[in-house]
């Protein structure tokens, strides 16, 4: 079966499937995504995700393409044509196709939604979470709103390729001050020795990741000791165990920090329950 992507009211075979040579996300990286988790078919956490969609959008300044509802409707839909049952659906909106020129389009321009979908190795991922993972710390190179989940990634790229070059799986931005922001596709955690988990508080130095914030619930629900606050990579090192969360990792263990073993180098046990019960406490529609 041939992928179907939906781009701007139309599905279209994902081959044939393309947009404006001016369209701003091309030009500018003037645009905003969402990436969703699919489980048994379903949406995970798609309110989360939307509004905070919402809010990247109105960030920029850029109008909202679909209501709510009406976006529900054809993320499902995609998910549906693509026949995924595990795996994610992307929404990607730009400000849409103008002439080139850095300041906004002077007369109001339609949005463009881009609306993707592709099935994951489940197998994979869970074989990466058996395991482990290692990570490499990297210096902060972005910009200073990663708060804003826009398509401007290439300092993410160019950081997700250093872990590669090293055989990671995720880098870690370090900030000026020596503290870890996030990773290139993730939110970054530690816990303590004394059972603390602790992740840097969502300020603007972050994504405030959807799949972070249910955990956040999820750790309210089991009575564990959640701070929020930085930490340095040879805390990291030093931490009982590690992890990242994201839609597309859930919640991965972290085995190694730049080689260094994480605990006894193994996943830890907490990282490993969490997991498990992760779908327990997230909207599934």
């Amino acid at each position: 079966m041939s992928r179907i992507a939906y781009v701007n009211g139309r599905y279209l075979p994902h081959a044939s499937a393309g947009v404006h040579i001016e369209d701003r996300g091309y030009q500018f990286a003037d645009g905003v995504y969402e990436v969703c988790e699919v489980r048994d078919g379903k949406l995970v956490d798609a309110t989360r995700h939307l509004a905070r969609l919402e809010r990247s959008l109105n960030e920029l300044r850029i109008a909202k393409p679909l209501s709510d509802a009406a976006l529900k409707v054809v993320l499902r839909e995609v998910v549906a044509r693509n026949r995924v049952e595990h795996g994610l659906v992307y929404m990607q909106v730009t400000r849409g196709v103008a002439p080139r020129d850095h300041a906004f389009p002077a007369k109001p321009i339609r949005p463009a939604l881009v609306v993707t979908a592709k099935s994951s190795h489940v197998q994979k991922a869970e074989s990466n979470a058996e395991k482990g993972v290692a990570v490499v710390t990297v210096p902060e190179t972005r910009w200073a709103r990663p708060d804003i989940k826009t398509v401007g990634l290439l300092a993410n790229v160019l950081a997700r390729q250093a872990a590669r070059d090293q055989g990671a799986y995720e880098a870690w931005f370090v900030d000026a001050e020596g503290y870890v922001t996030e990773g290139a596709s993730t939110n970054a955690w530690i816990v303590t020795g004394d059972g603390h988990f602790v992740t840097r508080h969502a300020d603007n130095a972050i994504l405030k990741g959807i799949t972070r914030t249910t955990l956040i619930d999820l750790l309210k629900r089991e009575g564990l000791k959640l701070i929020e606050r930085p930490f340095t990579p040879d805390e990291a090192k030093t931490a009982r165990e590690a992890f990242i969360t994201s839609a597309t990792s859930i919640v991965l263990p972290v085995v190694s920090v730049d080689g260094v073993p994480i605990g006894n180098g193994h996943p830890g046990s907490l990282a490993t329950k969490l997991r498990a019960t992760f779908h327990e406490i997230a909207e599934i529609s």
